[in-house]
């Protein structure tokens, strides 16, 4: 890691995910404890570093990290690389939703303009079960042309930027749970509920059952605090559009949880630091 003749290492998060806030917690010199409340058990935090985590902005109060925060776009690629370079990042990690790909691919033309380092931090994608009955699609479009064969009354868990896709379909009624509330196009006819996660099996149950649920549709965000959702349809019978997520881009290695982005980290700057 970096000695006391250079400044401490600055390394930039992209993403306000759970993932992203535990690996900040886990870097932030004075944030050890933070990092066993933040689901990083026996995480010793990386000496030394400086870390900004960098949010889109798109939820109205988003749950801050510990370190450094910014808030907003950069202007494409060539903003993020300008970004790099002004703030002299030494690495680079994209630790956004697994479908935000427009800012991942940003990320990896970024980087490689600028030099730096990147890593992916991806949680794993939900796997079907025994009982599990999916539809995989690779689109919402492709997810609002499979419905009206599987059902009428709609759960969609799809987030409220995509429910555009679903505008055309008059028939069906959704049920629509997003952190803030949707702007239209959406539906015609639609419920919302506000709410954010983890949510428990016991409560999707209970809103299965009170909403008469026929069909799930959600994204393959591979998050613990939202796969209850599964869990209550798997036992409901009720079958479930699984939207595929993107790859990510060509060339940019992957970390499954953020003690794996620490040991990336450990080895990027150790190699830095034996040249």
């Amino acid at each position: 890691m970096p000695d006391a003749a250079r400044p401490p290492r600055h390394v930039l998060i992209l993403g306000g995910t759970t993932e992203a806030r535990r690996l900040a917690a886990a870097l932030v010199p004075d944030a050890a404890g933070a990092a066993e409340s933040a689901g990083v058990p026996g995480s010793a935090p990386v000496p030394a570093l400086r870390v900004t985590s960098s949010l889109a902005g798109r939820v109205a109060a988003p749950r801050l990290p510990v370190g450094e925060v910014r808030i907003g776009g950069f202007g494409g690629p060539e903003g993020l690389a300008r970004w790099l370079r002004a703030h002299a990042v030494d690495a680079l990690i994209d630790a956004t939703h697994p479908f935000a790909d427009t800012i991942s691919h940003h990320a990896a033309l970024a980087a490689a303009t600028a030099h730096v380092p990147l890593l992916a931090l991806r949680r794993p994608g939900w796997v079907p079960g025994p009982g599990d009955t999916w539809h995989q699609v690779t689109s919402l479009d492709e997810a609002a042309a499979v419905l009206p064969a599987l059902g009428s009354r709609i759960f969609l868990t799809t987030g409220r930027m995509g429910l555009s896709h679903f505008a055309h379909l008059t028939d069906p009624w959704f049920l629509v749970r997003s952190v803030d509330a949707p702007e239209p196009p959406y539906p015609p006819r639609m419920e919302v509920l506000l709410d954010r996660g983890p949510f428990t099996v016991e409560g999707e149950r209970a809103l299965l059952r009170t909403y008469r649920i026929d069909v799930l549709v959600t994204k393959d965000s591979g998050a613990a605090a939202t796969a209850a959702k599964l869990t209550a349809a798997r036992e409901a019978g009720v079958p479930v559009v699984v939207v595929r997520r993107p790859r990510v881009p060509g060339g940019v290695p992957v970390a499954a949880d953020p003690d794996a982005a620490v040991n990336w980290l450990r080895e990027v700057f150790s190699e830095a630091g034996s040249h």
